[in-house]
């Protein structure tokens, strides 16, 4: 955008730019959202101003010009409403860690482990897979070998265990928690720390302490991410993968008849797990701020999570609100008794 293009042009330049960008003309090919396209602009924005120190698509208010406005906001009503992915509960995770259990297949017990550990550590999918199609610009680092560490009850208080601690230890832990170096909102070596549940096999420190024990029995290599699995030892090694997981889970939602619930398989997806261990702590009455720090959300949008539409949310609502109440009205220093009036409306 030179110094000597007249508004007119710039405006002509920067929208056509995004009516190509919305076509897919300048990506992939396919058409895409209004968000996307404001990116885009932003991005085009931020290095001109880096560069001539101006701001060419603002006004003295910091907002768009008003062309740029205007297409961005019909692209946005041309865009269908964004159905969001809705929660699975626990039968889900361990549904898909029981089916694993029972096949050979370290590729299977490996995706069943990492869907029981997502649920219950509140995970992204990049957290604990491989993409299939990579994306190099991504900040979050994937869980390796050296983020693991499992701790033990000794005489009233959590001791660490050692990395090379024998395997009957590891899967005797009664804690574990999970070292992130850094992930999309910037949070760098922020932990979770997960309590063994009792049970067996379906535990949270379980899952994990087989997959530590199972990558750990074919590479000392501390680099090694947990999505990491060997066929056979001395083979070269594979990792799970985002589809791997999407396939399992909606297998898995098939198999508990989600749709009867309201709930279509192509609405479960890998965030179906991080929304419904968030919705399983809500209903159990952890507080938001106790969610927020579990899941490492940095304000309120962990509420998009929080699934209201479940019928858990609303309870009881209906007993409860059918208790009458002795209402006074007390606006203006004036009692006046309307229990009757709300009543009988």
């Amino acid at each position: 955008m030179g110094d000597t293009l007249s508004f007119k042009e710039r405006m002509h330049f920067i929208t056509s730019f995004g009516g190509m960008v919305r076509q897919g003309e300048l990506g992939r090919g396919r058409k895409i959202r209004v968000g996307s396209v404001r990116s885009a602009i932003a991005a085009v924005a931020q290095t001109i101003a880096l560069d001539k120190g101006t701001l060419p698509f603002h006004n003295d208010a910091g907002d768009y010009h008003l062309p740029i406005r205007l297409m961005l906001a019909g692209f946005g009503k041309e865009d269908p409403a964004t159905e969001k992915k809705l929660a699975v509960g626990v039968d889900v995770p361990e549904l898909c860690c029981k089916a694993a259990r029972r096949k050979r297949s370290a590729r299977a017990r490996a995706i069943g482990d990492l869907i029981l550990i997502a649920f219950y550590f509140l995970l992204r999918i990049g957290e604990y897979t491989r993409k299939a199609r990579r994306n190099e610009s991504k900040q979050t680092v994937q869980f390796r070998m050296k983020d693991v560490l499992f701790f033990k009850q000794r005489e009233g208080r959590l001791c660490q265990l050692p990395p090379n601690a024998p395997k009957e230890a590891i899967m005797s832990a009664d804690g574990a928690t999970l070292r992130l170096s850094n992930q999309k909102n910037g949070y760098k070596n922020s932990c979770i720390h997960q309590e063994h549940n009792g049970r067996s096999y379906l535990s949270p420190v379980r899952a994990l302490g087989r997959r530590y024990c199972h990558i750990r029995d074919n590479t000392l290599d501390p680099e090694a991410r947990l999505s990491t699995y060997f066929d056979a030892p001395g083979e070269l090694p594979a990792e799970v993968t985002d589809k791997d997981i999407r396939a399992t889970l909606k297998a898995a939602a098939v198999a508990l008849n989600y749709e009867e619930r309201g709930i279509p398989t192509n609405r479960v997806d890998t965030h179906s797990l991080r929304a419904g261990g968030a919705n399983v702590l809500a209903l159990s009455g952890y507080s938001d701020r106790e969610i927020m720090k579990m899941g490492r959300w940095r304000g309120a949008t962990f509420m998009e999570y929080i699934s209201e539409q479940l019928s858990s949310f609303s309870k009881g609502m209906s007993k409860a609100m059918s208790r009458r109440f002795h209402f006074v009205n007390v606006e203006g220093g004036v009692l006046r008794d309307i229990t009757n009036q709300v009543v009988g409306s």
